[in-house]
């Protein structure tokens, strides 16, 4: 049964709070008479647009409400949508009047964005999923971000605001899909290495040449989807027929030898004088365009650093494997030979490192380097693998370390060196897209007496705690009905008699088997450090991160721990502790003493940074527990009350959705009202008693990961 329609005065008792015309004199009585006309369910549309949108500002909210009632009748819904979702991001980057242009140009919105419409697949719908897809290609890790039409760097892949050439949903969708493969395999499979402009110069029309030789590329790469991707392939060539005319007869040779299995961008290059004087050039609706100059770019960028980083981390791990020889001293005279083997095998890549003819499992961090140095090269040049000398490199360039991370409140550093995060604005139900201005800054050491003080204050403690954690590390798991093994199944045992009784064959799976449980953990800790944690909370956490890492340390899960803090989306820090690849050692100790209280509590950021970190590392079981004294909170800032909490839930929301278990410890006696909305009814601890936490979150660790 349909909805009674709303009343005029109904709605203008509504419109004149959300947008506050007691001060602004907006006239909506004339508004509330105009969707009187319309049925409840466009009245409930229009009016939930103009509620969220006066979450962003009042003015764009009113403007919406005078242009969407006549927009309904010629505009699908989603795309309205879309239309105020892009004018409040517009006003978050650039301000008001940007973002009351863009509700002017609406008509222009609509037509140059819009063919098939009601069928478009919208970048922000698209975006999680295809994120997720890339990953889990072989290659460089690739970011998918929003831009002007489809292409990559060979650092992101950057996807147009709407996809809509067809007129289905789910066509649209693989379409994209199509298309991120495609610009992930110029990434992959060298199409990237050439210097395309230098390619393009040495022809008479360099427009003509670097269309042509893109239209080889994608021959090429589109042969290798079909072997690597098949099932994608021929999502592909469905697509294909009916979007795009046939290959020209003339290219047919090219294609032919394109599709070999060793086909590499030599081959292109080959066939390009050929190409080139042909008449025609074939385009495909799924094959994105090519930036010669931003590729260019990005690769200069990375060259030098990735050269130093991959360089620096080669000798972290020399010292690290001379430092476990018996002989250490020995070993340092007669430094060991170091190998990388690249291996490309069924389009998987892989390296195999050796230490004077043994091998050695390299960290993510090693791993990911050498992949991308390959890619740029397609092998590993002999001076990337030459370890780094003392003082050879500033970590602090090589690592995109700012100067001075403090600098952005005397105007000359800004967004400079930062990463960038959304944040979810409850209110407009929606993100606001590189919101928050992150810098990761190094916990300064404290080289005092803080680290044996704790140890010799818990002494009774730290023992037990040894004692608990080593028999979980040794802790084996019984495999029952089993063809070989320690002991005899019991129960087993019965039901094969039982067989053998009623005529059946008897199993021979009689035993059980004691098997060492193997532990692949990942653990995160995200540390509060915002001014509340003054005092007594403040030495109760350092105290709890000791004896934690004390424990841990026993244990060999792998775990990072880093401090969060914050001042205004443009000042959000996180703290680094100990990163996934470092030792616990004296640095690290004299970190955690360092920790020290700062600002505020603004949390979204630090949980969706720390979720990229932990997903960059390879482990079976990923964990995110945060240590707080409070709920959510900013400086003179709506994220405090109903924006914080709704943000921080949402970033837990996106960790918990990437396969990350996240868990809460807290001080706060009145979390109870907020944390079972954030985390779930089982995934977090309270503790009434500050002096508590040393002793119980090594408990509550092994009870999470267990």
């Amino acid at each position: 049964m349909a909805q009674q329609q709303l009343t005029t005065a109904e709605m203008e008792a509504s419109l004149h709070i959300w947008l506050d015309t007691e001060f602004t004199y907006f006239k909506v009585e004339q508004l509330a008479a105009e969707l009187a006309t319309l049925t409840r369910d466009e009245q409930d549309f229009i009016l939930g647009w103009i509620r969220r949108i006066a979450s962003t500002h009042i003015t764009l909210a009113w403007q919406f409400g005078r242009r969407a009632p006549a927009l309904l009748s010629r505009m699908e819904r989603r795309l309205l949508e879309a239309w105020a979702v892009h004018t409040c991001d517009v006003f978050d980057r650039t301000g008001l009047q940007t973002a009351l242009r863009v509700m002017e140009e609406v008509d222009s919105f609509d037509e140059t964005l819009h063919r098939n419409d009601a069928a478009g697949a919208l970048f922000d719908d698209i975006a999680p999923i295809l994120g997720n897809f890339v990953c889990g290609l072989s290659g460089r890790r690739l970011r998918i971000e929003e831009g002007d039409a489809a292409w990559t760097d060979g650092e992101r892949i950057i996807l147009p605001p709407l996809i809509a050439a067809l007129p289905d949903l789910d066509d649209n969708f693989q379409l994209a899909k199509i298309t991120v493969a495609l610009l992930w395999a110029q990434t992959r499979y060298g199409t990237l290495r050439a210097d395309l402009t230098g390619i393009a110069t040495k022809y008479a029309d360099p427009e003509r040449a670097l269309a042509r030789l893109y239209a080889l590329e994608t021959l090429r790469l589109s042969a290798r989807i079909a072997r690597e991707l098949p099932g994608l392939y021929r999502q592909m060539q469905r697509l294909r027929a009916q979007l795009d005319p046939g290959l020209p007869p003339s290219w047919q040779r090219f294609e032919a030898r394109l599709a070999a299995d060793q086909a590499t961008l030599d081959d292109s290059l080959a066939l390009l004088d050929a190409a080139y004087e042909d008449v025609d050039c074939p385009q495909w609706s799924d094959q994105g365009c090519l930036r010669p100059d931003a590729i260019a770019a990005a690769r200069t960028a990375r060259l030098d650093k990735e050269k130093a980083r991959l360089r620096i981390k080669l000798a972290e791990l020399l010292e690290e494997q001379t430092a476990a020889q018996p002989d250490p001293q020995t070993a340092a005279e007669t430094p060991p030979e170091l190998n990388v083997t690249p291996r490309d095998e069924n389009g998987l890549l892989d390296f195999e490192i050796t230490l004077d003819d043994a091998p050695i499992a390299p960290p993510d961090g090693v791993k990911q380097l050498l992949t991308s140095v390959y890619l740029d090269f397609g092998e590993i040049p002999p001076d990337y693998l030459t370890p780094a000398g003392d003082g050879e490199y500033d970590p602090n360039l090589v690592f995109d370390q700012p100067e001075d991370p403090d600098a952005v409140w005397h105007g000359t550093y800004h967004e400079k060196g930062a990463e960038l995060y959304p944040e979810w604005d409850h209110g407009r139900q929606h993100y606001r897209k590189n919101w928050c201005v992150m810098r990761e800054k190094t916990v300064t050491p404290a080289y005092d007496d803080f680290y044996r003080d704790t140890l010799g204050k818990h002494a009774g403690v730290v023992k037990h705690l040894r004692r608990k954690f080593e028999a979980l590390r040794d802790e084996n798991r019984i495999e029952k009905r089993q063809v070989q093994g320690d002991e005899i199944d019991l129960d087993a045992l019965i039901e094969a008699l039982a067989d053998a009784k009623d005529g059946s064959e008897m199993s021979d799976r009689l035993f059980v088997r004691l098997h060492r449980a193997e532990r692949n953990i990942a653990v995160a800790f995200l540390v509060d450090m915002s001014g509340s944690t003054k005092g007594w909370i403040n030495e109760a956490e350092r105290e709890a991160l000791i004896l934690l890492c004390e424990a841990l340390e026993l244990l060999g899960d792998r775990y990072a721990i880093y401090g969060f803090s914050g001042t205004t989306r443009k000042r959000c820090e996180l703290f680094r502790i100990k990163t996934f690849d470092e030792r616990y050692d004296d640095e690290v100790k004299a970190r955690i003493s360092g920790i020290r209280p700062q600002e505020y509590t603004r949390m979204g950021f630090a949980l969706r940074h720390m979720t990229k970190l932990l997903n960059q590392v390879e482990a079976k079981t990923r964990v995110l527990v945060t240590l707080s004294d409070g709920r959510p909170d900013d400086y003179f800032d709506v994220y405090r009350g109903q924006y914080g909490i709704e943000d921080t839930r949402m970033a837990l929301l996106e960790a918990a959705r990437t396969g990350i278990h996240p868990f809460c410890i807290t001080l706060d006696r009145d979390a109870r009202d907020y944390l079972p909305h954030m985390y779930g009814a089982a995934r977090y601890i309270i503790l009434d008693d500050v002096r508590q936490l040393p002793v119980k979150v090594t408990d509550i660790y092994r009870r999470i990961t267990t």
